[in-house]
C-alpha cells in the first residue's frame, strides 16, 4: 500500500475545489490501496496517467476536467501531492517545478 504524504494538502485542495472533492477523495482512497512496483504496473490500472519526469505522474480527475500532479517513489511506496487544479490552470504551470503552496 502507498503512503500518500501530507493528507493536509489533499484536504486543502478538496476545500478549494469543492466540485472535485468527491472525485479527489475517491482517487486517494483507491490509489492508497495499491502497491505498484513501477509505472508500468500503475499504467495498467490508470491508463490515462502520464509520467513526466522527476518521478512525477499526472492523473486526470473528473474526466480530465482537473489534473493532479504527484511525485511517486515506487521503491518506498511514497506519494507526494504536488499540485491540483483545472485543466486550464494546468496549461499554465511548469509541471516539473510546481509545488503545493497554501
Amino acid at each position: 500500500m502507498f503512503n500518500i504524504i501530507a493528507r493536509a494538502t489533499l484536504i486543502f485542495y478538496c476545500e478549494n475545489f469543492p466540485e472535485a472533492k468527491i472525485a479527489l477523495l475517491e482517487w486517494y482512497h483507491e490509489f492508497s490501496k495499491y502497491s505498484f512496483k513501477n509505472f508500468n504496473e500503475l499504467k495498467q490500472i490508470y491508463a490515462n496517467a502520464s509520467l513526466i519526469g522527476d518521478d512525477r505522474v499526472i492523473f486526470n480527475i473528473m474526466g480530465n476536467k482537473y489534473r493532479l500532479i504527484v511525485r511517486i517513489v515506487f521503491e518506498y511506496k511514497a506519494v507526494q501531492i504536488k499540485w491540483f487544479g483545472t485543466h486550464n490552470e494546468y496549461d499554465k504551470v511548469d509541471v516539473l517545478k510546481i509545488q503545493h503552496k497554501k
